[in-house]
């Protein structure tokens, strides 16, 4: 009697578990699906002023205060003047003052901005993504224009030990603040990939730290309203104290999300804003203090007046996609961009990063030189 009830319990289990198998069965499954080999290559760079091309002039229709659309992104920007092949499309998702929410799928935290990682999604059905590459954290906590503006400030009223003597303190706290907002807007980026139906290993994502624009050897004759109106001690606390801490900062995001990492600290050495004389300007890489008096004149447009200010000109960016074509195709997971002798840029190991880069992981996108 024992047995007979044990068959009949198993056959009621067996009975059951096929009844679910036929009902899940019936209801479809979605799978995510890589990309078509044959979609059009592209690479897209997303982020905020300094990958947007602000600075750069040139900026394209609709992104110059139209219907309130400041994103200025400029086709001299970095992602316009990096070499690749003629069939690879280029994509400049970065919008100037955008916050790390923006560039993720939180934008209703940066006064509704459009979402990137939301635009990107939409790139990712119609191309075949196999570069991206980000710049953002500095419009968050940090507040890097606000610092500068609070440095020209001091300037104005001579305030005695300048900005960098409120600002040293609290620096390392708003640095450590923008980092889990990074690395939200990274893990966004990586999950809206996922969906996509990209692997981890069929894209490089590369997170790009920021530069100094102003250093210590502001010329006397250009320390005012016609270059740069900055106290010594400030742009040396900011070339050599704040910028690196926001750049260490930004590099641990990048490890704890396991993307790439582009150290820019340096890149600025010897051309940052205000250390020609004004015959020789076209080797500075960065603004000085630019004031557009059209802009005064409205009062809808009167704040965005000195947005370019401190920010990379064209030239600037153009030795900034140099490195970045280095980089890209050289399989490192971290480098930093240093000055040469040259007047260029190139890849240099970071933290003694000095192996021979991994075999297998380059990007394919970037035409040798």
């Amino acid at each position: 009697m024992r047995t007979r009830t044990a068959k009949l319990i198993t056959l009621f289990l067996v009975g059951s578990v096929f009844a679910l198998v036929l009902l899940v069965s019936d209801r479809p499954v979605q799978v995510p699906q890589p990309p078509e080999p044959e979609l059009p290559r592209a690479v897209v760079t997303m982020g905020d002023s300094t990958i947007s091309g602000e600075g750069a002039g040139d900026y394209l229709p609709g992104t110059d205060g139209r219907d309130g659309n400041w994103c200025h992104r400029s086709s001299e920007a970095m992602v316009h003047q990096l070499r690749l092949p003629a069939d690879v499309k280029r994509f400049n998702l970065a919008c100037s003052g955008a916050k790390a929410g923006t560039v993720g799928l939180d934008s209703a935290s940066d006064g509704g901005r459009p979402s990137q990682a939301g635009q990107l999604a939409r790139l990712a059905e119609r191309y075949r993504i196999t570069d991206i590459v980000v710049a953002v954290g500095a419009n968050n906590e940090p507040n890097f224009v606000g610092v500068l503006n609070s440095c020209v400030r001091a300037w104005f009223t001579k305030s005695s030990g300048g900005c960098s003597r409120r600002l040293q303190n609290e620096w390392p706290d708003r640095v450590a603040e923008m980092r889990p907002k990074v690395a939200d807007a990274l893990a966004d980026i990586k999950n809206v990939m996922r969906r996509a139906g990209y692997s981890r290993d069929s894209y490089s994502l590369v997170l790009q730290s920021y530069a100094s624009p102003v250093a210590p050897g502001i010329r006397p004759d250009l320390r005012g309203l016609s270059g740069c109106p900055l106290r010594t001690v400030d742009v040396r606390w900011v070339r050599d104290t704040a910028v690196p801490q926001l750049s260490e900062g930004l590099r641990e995001v990048a490890e704890q999300q396991d993307v790439r990492f582009l150290d820019l600290a340096r890149a600025g050495y010897g051309h940052e804003a205000c250390t020609a004389p004004s015959e020789s300007a076209d080797t500075e890489w960065f603004r000085r203090l630019a004031v557009d008096w059209r802009d005064l004149e409205h009062d809808e447009r009167a704040s965005h007046a000195m947005q370019e200010s401190f920010h990379p000109n064209a030239a600037g960016y153009e030795r900034i996609a140099g490195c970045l074509e280095d980089f890209l195709p050289s399989g490192r997971q971290q480098a930093e961009c240093v000055t040469t002798g040259d007047g260029s840029l190139r890849v240099a190991p970071l933290d003694g990063n000095s192996a021979e880069p991994p075999q297998g992981e380059s990007s394919a996108t970037v035409t040798p030189p």
